[in-house]
């Protein structure tokens, strides 16, 4: 967390405790942080401050914009459209209302990991309810052809939702520009507060609350709001409004470095799409070795990286992003996913170049020992 975001949401911990649905001054004081929280989020992707509701993160974004959408159509044969490079957080609510009635359509990626839009329109149903595809992949950072799907979607009288958890304040974002009625945000992947997000719901468009209680929200999400968590929101987004520029670029830069040093390595594949893409997300394949090996091994060195998505963390399977690329099993199995961000150094990305070379002939020397594989 950026030490500004934590500095902005101490104090609601303890001397402006209020609680922003009350109406003396404590409360009142709640409601005034809340309010300019969500003007700020609005701010960073073009929406207005009433558009903007709170929630516990992304996965319940993403929730209540699929199962929200499907229960306000009132359609038993409703029918959904996404991609098979999805997040869980969009799939399992997807699989959930398949396992009970509604129809469900998971598009193919190209090699790149691209949902072709005209397979997006051939998909499309007289029944057809929502359209769900991410702006930018959490794994290999491939920027999706969104606007085109949304614009499609529109012309089609079609709820489009996008998964723009790692995209908004990372590169410029706007849900008019997207064709967006939904839009799904989490604070955590801008450097503020785990357990907070929000979820853009274009005006006049209606979504069935997936949690009922009070009327907070205007309605829309039930629960006394995490007014602490919220404020740090509002500061991670004013924060990435105005650094995302500059920032977007210095990341860039060390990620094309980290890019450029792991492709000149033996056996290397660079997932994705090479040119639109996210600026702090790197995924590359080698050949012959092992991930969970190479974690590992690089984890004792110091060394943070991932197999994929770390909601997946602890899962024995292989990243189900990377095998819808149509990578041979030989790259799926080695795959390593690298993050940069603010705090990321050039001197941590030469580290990395310098010790990785030296951790795959290890790894792969034992593998091809026990499993016989070759490079």
């Amino acid at each position: 967390m950026d030490p500004r975001v934590l500095a902005a949401m101490q104090p609601f911990f303890a001397e402006r405790f209020g609680n922003a649905g009350s109406v003396h001054g404590l409360g009142q004081d709640a409601r005034a942080a809340v309010d300019e929280a969500r003007a700020a989020v609005a701010a960073l992707m073009g929406a207005q401050p009433e558009e903007i509701v709170f929630t516990s993160g992304a996965t319940e974004a993403n929730n209540a914009a699929i199962i929200g959408t499907v229960y306000a159509s009132r359609r038993p044969d409703a029918h959904l459209i996404t991609a098979a490079t999805e997040h869980h957080a969009v799939l399992e609510p997807a699989r959930w209302l398949a396992g009970r009635g509604a129809a469900l359509t998971v598009l193919p990626v190209d090699g790149c990991g691209r949902v072709d839009p005209d397979a997006v329109r051939r998909a499309i149903r007289p029944e057809t309810v929502l359209i769900s595809i991410m702006h930018g992949n959490n794994e290999i950072g491939t920027l999706s052809l969104a606007a085109e799907i949304g614009a499609i979607a529109r012309e089609h009288g079609v709820r489009f939702h996008t998964d723009a958890t790692q995209s908004v304040g990372a590169v410029p974002v706007d849900v008019g520009d997207l064709h967006a009625d939904l839009l799904s945000f989490s604070a955590h992947k801008r450097y503020g507060p785990k357990g907070v997000g929000a979820l853009y719901v274009r005006s006049g468009v209606g979504i069935e609350p997936i949690l009922h209680g009070g009327s907070q929200e205007r309605g829309r999400r039930g629960g006394t709001e995490n007014v602490a968590s919220i404020v740090g929101l509002g500061v991670a987004a004013r924060l990435a409004e105005e650094t995302m520029a500059e920032e977007s670029a210095r990341i860039a830069a060390l990620r094309d470095r980290l890019a450029a040093g792991m492709a000149a390595m033996e056996g290397a594949h660079l997932n994705g799409h090479l040119q639109e893409r996210l600026p702090g997300i790197l995924s590359v394949s080698f050949a012959g070795a092992d991930s969970e090996s190479l974690l590992l091994a690089l984890d004792l060195e110091g060394i943070a990286a991932s197999s994929g998505s770390a909601c997946a963390s602890g899962s024995i399977e292989p990243s189900h992003v990377i095998a819808a690329l149509g990578l041979p099993d030989r790259l799926v199995a080695g795959t390593l996913r690298f993050s940069l961000g603010r705090p990321t150094t050039a001197g941590e990305i030469e580290r990395v170049l310098e010790v990785l070379p030296r951790l795959l002939d290890r790894v792969r020397r034992a593998w091809a020992g026990a499993y016989g594989f070759r490079r």
